[in-house]
């Protein structure tokens, strides 16, 4: 591993301003995902900043119904919350879907929108990665790319958002709360939240340098039977194929949202106004622009049967 220097922020302020002044700092609450790519060489930081002692480990209510969850707030207390359970249900499925108990009694809430692709190629320096190292191509374009996006990727890149938690705040349209340098704070929606590769796939996320999720805020949970269900090639402690977390309303219609399949957790309005009419159409519509490889293209089958599941599901 690289040698870094480690800082112990004392309070919000001193970690923004802190991180904008150093560039290619990185944020470490849990580490869960940081530490491995640091040990891989994939992450090189020259400064670490601990903002585990800087508060951010709350879930209290949002003004106007919902909820506002601290950045630090780990995995466990937030699937755990009774509130949580009772309003937004499929994220605390989500959330215990992922990865094993131990890892959730660490991972914290921002670093789980930050966590960054399971690519095999991403992983392998020893690999052309594009989101690794600008540039250089992506070997997945020729190579397995069977768990990898079939759409919203591009020339660049087809790596895809690995996270169970995303998806659920996505169908819930979760707003992510940053602070700059300054004390400049803004809300970001969290479909604009994580960002398409394009012509830069090192450039995951929406924020800016310097910038620190404080929180995310769910708006008052909607009406309907909630549901996450996870297809993986094992009953525990692997990435999803293909996820669907989803609201199916008293009369078939409602919401979903997919993960496994792009680069972002993935959801359209035309899906959505489709899915009282099956899930044939609304999975057409979800999938309308896909660019599958021959390896990755059951995935839209597999997300189809998933969601059809649990539109019976929801009838009883």
């Amino acid at each position: 591993m690289k040698p870094f220097r480690y800082f112990r922020a004392r309070n919000l302020d001193e970690a923004t301003e802190l991180a904008a002044s150093t560039p290619g700092a990185k944020f470490i609450g849990g580490g869960t995902n940081l530490i491995d790519l640091m040990k891989l060489g994939i992450e090189t930081p020259d400064v670490v900043i601990d903002i585990n002692h800087i508060g951010l480990d709350k879930i209290e209510p949002a003004e106007g119904g919902g909820l506002r969850i601290g950045a630090l707030v780990r995995n466990t207390d937030l699937a755990s919350d009774l509130r949580v359970r009772k309003d937004y249900a499929a994220l605390s499925r989500a959330i215990v879907a992922g990865a094993s108990g131990q890892l959730r009694n660490m991972a914290t809430t921002a670093g789980n929108l930050m966590q960054r692709t399971r690519c095999p190629y991403f992983y392998d320096v020893n690999q052309p990665c594009n989101k690794r190292r600008p540039g250089s191509g992506c070997a997945a374009m020729s190579g397995i790319s069977r768990s990898l996006a079939v759409i919203g990727g591009s020339d660049k890149c087809i790596a895809n958002y690995p996270g169970d938690m995303a998806v659920a705040m996505r169908l819930f349209d979760a707003k992510v709360e940053a602070r700059g340098p300054a004390g400049a704070s803004r809300m970001i929606a969290i479909e604009e939240f994580h960002t398409l590769p394009g012509d830069t796939p090192e450039v995951e996320t929406a924020l800016k340098p310097g910038e620190l999720i404080t929180a995310v805020t769910l708006p008052p949970p909607p009406e309907g039977k909630q549901f996450y269900r996870k297809v993986r090639d094992r009953a525990s402690y692997a990435f999803a194929l293909a996820s669907v977390a989803a609201v199916i309303a008293p009369d078939g219609g409602g919401r979903f949202a997919v993960g496994g399949v792009a680069p972002k957790p993935w959801r359209n309005a035309a899906a959505d106004a489709a899915l009282k009419r099956g899930a044939k159409p609304a999975t057409d519509a979800l999938f309308a622009d896909a660019r599958p490889t021959e390896s990755n293209r059951f995935k839209l089958a597999l997300v189809e049967r998933t969601l059809g599941s649990l539109l019976s599901a929801a009838r009883g």
